[in-house]
């Protein structure tokens, strides 16, 4: 039952983000960040309607490393937006983000959620290219950053192996447990 309830709020937001195909660079802007905050709505709501806490921990983990990380980037390698707007295209935020929250919903659910929470962030990277807030480079490299950290912090709800990173001022690691 789990998935279901899944699958279906996942679909409902993909049909939810459709854009005319005449919009503006401001409703492209628009859409994107509707369709990002409510795939962050998702990786972080799916789970707590569940009671799922460990999965909320989950999300807020693979989010906020993402958008460290992402927020990093920008500031080591300034690079001017294709509106002009600032240096702080590289890597898109947008889409970082998005992907974490798709990656995170993919790992913890499967496939089920995963899949139209990819079509979603997938979307939310093209508002960002057609809206001109960013380059195909910087879409792609935020969809890495997203994915890899989702994927890195999530783990399956039921999984008997589980592998988290972990790191501090004195080192870092990868602590591994199984279930038996």
């Amino acid at each position: 039952m789990r998935r279901k309830t899944t699958t279906g709020f996942a679909l409902v937001l993909a049909l939810g983000v459709a854009v005319p195909a005449q919009a503006s660079e401001d409703d492209w802007n628009d859409a994107g960040t509707i369709a990002k905050n409510a795939l962050v709505v998702a990786a972080f709501g799916v789970p707590a309607v569940q009671g799922d806490w460990d999965g909320v921990l989950q999300a807020g983990g693979s989010i906020a490393g993402t958008i460290l990380i992402t927020q990093g980037l920008k500031e080591a390698f300034p690079s001017r937006r294709p509106d002009g707007s600032d240096n702080k295209s590289f890597p898109s935020g947008h889409t970082s983000t998005s992907f974490a929250a798709a990656a995170t919903l993919h790992n913890r659910h499967g496939w089920e959620a995963g899949l139209p929470a990819y079509v979603v962030a997938s979307f939310v990277g093209l508002s960002r290219v057609e809206a001109r807030k960013h380059r195909v480079g910087d879409v792609l490299v935020g969809a890495v950053i997203g994915t890899s950290v989702g994927h890195l912090i999530t783990s399956k709800a039921d999984a008997r192996v589980q592998i988290v990173p972990w790191g501090d001022t004195q080192g870092a690691g990868v602590h591994v447990s199984a279930r038996f």
